[in-house]
């Protein structure tokens, strides 16, 4: 059987088992990134240096901008075609995964975290005040910790401005031309954020300019690529370093690490596991360890 053919049978066999834009995605990386060059080969023939040389193509690929695939994307393109030997060696008698035995490239994460300080955020944030839409979006994002698609599936009635409470419960995509609803990222993810004062009288100001919005209308009408357009720009514009819209995320993480917060209070607020805070973010937390010895001197003595 060609690669090319099982991957039919694979697609036949997932389908229907994820969430429709983890679905999409899949389907991008075999259609663009990997069919290309393995569909024709017989899957049983497929050796070691077959993945290496894919694996040099892929690494060496540049864009209309000079600029190669990232570390991060590279692994995820990898762990796909991985994922189809597995199968393969799973469910239909293949002997072995070349894919595994010739290692993976690109790495899991970037190596560097970035992020704004509240005073880096707030020279943005001034950048873009004449984007009304922008700015209230990006002021949910920085001191909420929001996901971005978490931020784009809001509507009215998520919002408790009595209680100054958001509930998160829902996420956004952008699939095949289409607005699609799903489920948030993990279980964790659905969870009900605590609101600044200044923060629910913005946003319900923000609510009385929008004409005939519903309740269970999203509040920010606008793309993703709006977004990060105004992002680069408002950057920019306030002399502040580049970063992602994600990065916001980790921005909002730092913020409470350096006001004193646990890594559990933390974890319930941005919907994320306390092991996974406190070894992502380690680095940022206050070192403890001079406090333990001088405690421990105390013990002895």
């Amino acid at each position: 059987m060609t690669f090319g053919t099982f991957v039919d049978l694979y697609k036949e066999d997932l389908e229907g088992r994820l969430k429709e834009h983890t679905w999409v995605m899949k389907n991008h990386l075999l259609d663009k990134k990997i069919l290309p060059y393995f569909k024709d080969k017989k899957m049983n023939e497929i050796k070691v240096s077959d993945v290496i040389a894919w694996q040099n193509t892929m690494m060496a690929h540049r864009d209309e901008n000079g600029e190669p695939y990232s570390p991060v994307y590279l692994k995820t393109i990898h762990n796909q075609l991985s994922a189809v030997f597995n199968h393969a060696v799973r469910f239909y008698d293949l002997s072995s995964n070349p894919a595994a035995k010739a290692g993976n490239m690109g790495k899991e994460k970037a190596k560097e975290m970035l992020f704004w300080t509240k005073e880096e955020y707030l020279k943005f944030s001034e950048a873009i005040m004449d984007n009304p839409t922008a700015f209230y979006a990006f002021e949910i994002l920085y001191w909420c910790g929001l996901r971005l698609g978490e931020m784009l599936a809001l509507t009215i009635e998520d919002f408790d401005f009595e209680k100054q409470t958001l509930r998160i419960n829902k996420s956004y995509q952008r699939i095949k031309g289409q607005d699609v609803i799903t489920d948030p990222k993990t279980l964790k993810s659905n969870r009900t954020v605590q609101m600044p004062q200044f923060l629910c009288d913005e946003i319900q100001e923000y609510i009385k300019s929008i004409y005939g919005i519903g309740e269970k209308d999203r509040l920010f009408q606008v793309s993703k690529t709006a977004l990060h357009y105004t992002m680069r720009k408002g950057a920019k514009d306030a002399g502040v370093k580049k970063i992602r819209i994600h990065d916001l995320r980790h921005s909002h993480v730092s913020l409470l690490i350096d006001m004193g917060f646990t890594a559990l209070a933390i974890a319930d607020r941005v919907g994320h596991e306390s092991i996974d805070i406190t070894y992502r973010y380690a680095h940022l937390f206050p070192s403890k360890q001079i406090e333990i010895a001088q405690k421990l001197d105390l013990e002895r003595t």
